[in-house]
């Protein structure tokens, strides 16, 4: 019965994210915002808003190993596994400004994460700070978002404006309550197996979180659309960390003793391997051979999380 609560409490979570997604992406169209920023921050937002209830849930539930490990493992699950596989699926494009800003912004703020993780505690101050770059991250996409022609709503598919909020309040209840029965199933299973919270955390919430991302690049790979994809998961990776890790932080200060000095690496080596494939080859793209290697890597980190039993 906890099994099927939890795959309940994920249907939810994952459903009430795209609710959102489509309420709030036609709420900002009607307000004249393009379709550049609706991606990298409604879309990034609604795409990570599983991660965020269910980080800042275990915050307020005062297990700070629920907060930070399902963070750490769903952007290692989004580089290494999503990617890869869409990548195998498809060779994924990168543009100039993905090798020159997003690649780099989002290697630095791992780097951040890393470095606040070192005391063995993200601060309220630490969490701040999260905060406060991420305002400047949002602030600089808007800003560089002047000029670009707007892209209107497709024939057909207009919404109104009531129905749009509509579905942003119902997908954020779904949300909610998912989240809230998610994290309890879930730290009720690892309970009774007797596995840490921060395997759990790490693995199946990672997994299960990240669900709204692995379907969006596996589409996106499908209908050639290569930049979706990438910016999608640049975009959750540094929601996760700057805004999840900041609102989580200051409800609770997040204690990181549980993060070892290999889910850390990992961490890094994800983005750093993205960094490495943006400046090699003759081709600017993630290329199915380098997307095999990053499976590689996911495939032996999970093995040695399994190994820690």
């Amino acid at each position: 019965m906890t099994y099927l609560v939890l795959l309940i409490g994920l249907g939810m979570i994952v459903l009430g994210a795209d609710w959102l997604v489509d309420g709030a992406s036609a709420i900002a169209r009607k307000a004249g915002v393009s379709q550049f920023v609706i991606g990298l921050t409604i879309v990034g937002f609604g795409t990570s808003c599983p991660e965020l209830v269910v980080s800042v849930t275990g915050a307020l539930q005062g297990n700070a190993d629920i907060a930070v490990g399902n963070v750490v493992g769903s952007n290692i699950f989004n580089v290494l596994f999503i990617l890869g596989l869409t990548a195998l699926v498809r060779p994924v494009a990168m543009s100039r400004s993905n090798r020159s800003f997003d690649i780099p912004i989002t290697l630095a703020v791992t780097i951040l994460m890393v470095i606040f993780s070192m005391g063995g505690e993200i601060s309220r101050i630490e969490a701040g700070i999260f905060l406060l770059v991420f305002a400047l991250y949002v602030y600089h996409s808007f800003v560089s978002d002047k000029g670009k022609e707007l892209e209107a709503e497709p024939a057909g598919k207009e919404q109104k404006l009531f129905k749009s909020i509509f579905f942003v309040v119902l997908g954020l209840a779904g949300l909610v309550f998912g989240g809230d029965i998610f994290v309890d199933s879930a730290t009720r299973i690892a309970t009774d197996l007797g596995v840490s919270d921060k395997f759990i955390a790490v693995t199946v919430l990672a997994g299960g979180t990240s669900l709204p991302e692995l379907a969006t690049c596996i589409v996106a790979a499908v209908k050639g659309k290569d930049d979706l994809a990438l910016g999608n998961i640049l975009g959750s990776n540094v929601f996760n960390i700057l805004f999840i890790l900041g609102c989580s932080g200051m409800i609770l200060p997040l204690s990181t003793v549980s993060m070892t000095t290999v889910d850390l690496g990992i961490l890094v080596l994800s983005v750093v391997l993205l960094l490495i494939w943006a400046f090699t080859g003759k081709k600017l793209r993630l290329d199915r051979w380098e997307s095999i290697f990053m499976l590689l890597c996911f495939a032996a980190y999970y093995v040695i999380l399994f190994n820690r039993l």
